[in-house]
């Protein structure tokens, strides 16, 4: 079980060198969020890559509208719900491979404070539980730190609103594998 445990987060920190290389500036914080998934890297891709619907697994967005074929460089207007400091937020797509599962956004606009914020996501096959085909997900980002605050709580922020859409993709993902939806 340690033996397991040890492997899993040296092959978090291999997929977090390979592909979430973020370079903070010095009023930047920067960090990344992991979570295992108890569904196959196909049900969880399939949420994540449709930079077009991210409503449909977090839960923050309350609407989103394209501009643009889905290529990179298409923008997409982001309602978000009441409770969070924001109303919008416009985002463009930076990288969208379905063969590596890497989707990357650049928030470009709108009312909060996350200035000059990226993020990356992956999704990593992983077999976990007696064989069981399950997935690896990694979200980083880089972010200007707010006038007023700290480096610490500018993460804290982020990372909690990250862990609010990584848990929301697990139970959909989850409920997509068990029901076949």
């Amino acid at each position: 079980m340690i033996v397991e445990h040890i492997q899993v987060k040296k092959m978090e920190a291999q997929y977090i060198r390979r592909y979430h290389r973020h370079q903070p500036r010095e009023h930047q914080c920067t960090s990344s969020v992991v979570k295992h998934i108890k569904a196959p890297v196909d049900i969880v891709w399939s949420l994540v890559r449709r930079f077009d619907q991210p409503q449909n697994y977090k839960p923050f967005v309350s609407r989103c509208i394209v501009q643009g074929d889905l290529n990179i460089g298409s923008v997409r207007e982001v309602n978000v719900r009441s409770g969070l400091p924001a109303t919008t937020s416009t985002e463009r797509l930076e990288l969208l491979d379905d063969e590596e599962h890497i989707l990357g956004i650049k928030i470009v606009g709108g009312d909060h404070r996350l200035k000059n914020y990226s993020s990356i996501i992956t999704v990593h096959p992983e077999i976990m539980d007696g064989g069981r085909l399950c997935t690896l997900v990694i979200e980083s980002f880089v972010v200007d730190v707010p006038d007023g605050n700290t480096q610490e709580e500018t993460c804290y922020f982020v990372k909690a609103l990250i862990n609010c859409n990584l848990k929301s993709l697990a139970d959909i993902s989850e409920r997509m594998a068990t029901h076949g939806n």
